[in-house]
């Protein structure tokens, strides 16, 4: 199938609970410069829109984070005709008032991530993309919104440290990741905000809040605090917490009804037509 015979106007890069149902769907490949994405798009109708769906992992889960091509699924999708990217990632809390099962709609990230291509200027031209405010505020107010309608346990706005993966962090990682001012940590975020910039993507991110990072300890009198021999206000030991795939894996299981319905209501609101400002992100970006 060519590129052109068949366009999304949304997209959605994630897995587990994000795959809602979508009829008269298709699959299609998409070439691109840097390879094969993730696995091959399925598009489809939901409720009047056109949705692109691609497993940010691969259909079989098999991709870890720090091999996805990123840049890859990205291009693909523009190539699509998208203009509005939904991402949902799992994520580790770094706050002891953001509990699992919280939704947090992204607004700031910061990058510790190492080896990934990050950027599709690579020579020719130089751009250096603005990204003070990454993600875009118009779909964060719409899910924040829905999130609040539907009564479910949501966040406007965190700061997502993105880690390079695929291994979870050492204590002291994750207690230097709060002093940066970091709410919740994860490994897919970046660089997929970026290169959404660089196309000129409206791009949010849900992130499912599946366990507590390891900087925390639990304390029989107090709950969750930061974990230290004994506790500073009881004095009682204090119970190591350590993150887990099937920790992860049970809190995004429990949570997926709760992500579906998220998108299946906010998703109708989106105006495709919207001349938002993140189309307009390479305008005095390029040299």
């Amino acid at each position: 199938m060519k590129n052109n015979d068949i366009n999304a106007d949304i997209a959605i890069i994630g897995g587990t609970g994000s795959d809602i149902h979508l009829e008269n769907a298709d699959e299609v490949k998409i070439f691109t410069p840097f390879g094969n994405s993730s696995s091959k798009i399925t598009i489809g109708d939901f409720k009047d829109k056109k949705i692109a769906y691609i497993p940010r992992h691969g259909k079989d889960h098999s991709i870890p984070p720090h091999n996805i091509n990123f840049r890859a699924n990205i291009w693909a999708l523009k190539e699509l005709g998208v203009k509005f990217v939904i991402s949902t990632s799992a994520v580790g809390s770094l706050k002891a008032e953001l509990s699992k099962g919280t939704f947090v709609i992204v607004d700031q990230y910061i990058d510790r991530t190492k080896k990934r291509g990050d950027t599709f200027f690579e020579g020719g031209q130089v751009c250096h993309i603005g990204q003070a405010d990454p993600y875009c505020e118009y779909m964060r107010s719409l899910f924040y919104d829905s999130g609040k309608n539907l009564e479910i346990e949501i966040c406007n706005g965190g700061t997502y440290v993105c880690i390079e993966g695929p291994r979870f962090s050492t204590r002291s990682e994750s207690n230097m990741f709060r002093l940066l001012g970091g709410d919740i940590i994860g490994m897919t975020t970046y660089p997929e905000v970026v290169l959404a910039a660089e196309k000129e993507i409206c791009y949010c991110c849900i992130a499912m809040i599946t366990d507590l990072d390891v900087w925390a300890g639990n304390c029989p009198n107090c709950g969750i605090v930061a974990y230290k021999n004994e506790c500073d206000k009881c004095g009682n030991l204090i119970q190591k917490l350590s993150v887990a795939v099937s920790e992860v894996m049970k809190t995004m299981e429990e949570n997926t009804e709760n992500l579906k319905k998220l998108l299946e209501m906010t998703i109708p609101k989106i105006n495709t037509e919207k001349d938002c400002s993140c189309h307009h992100t390479l305008l005095n970006a390029i040299l």
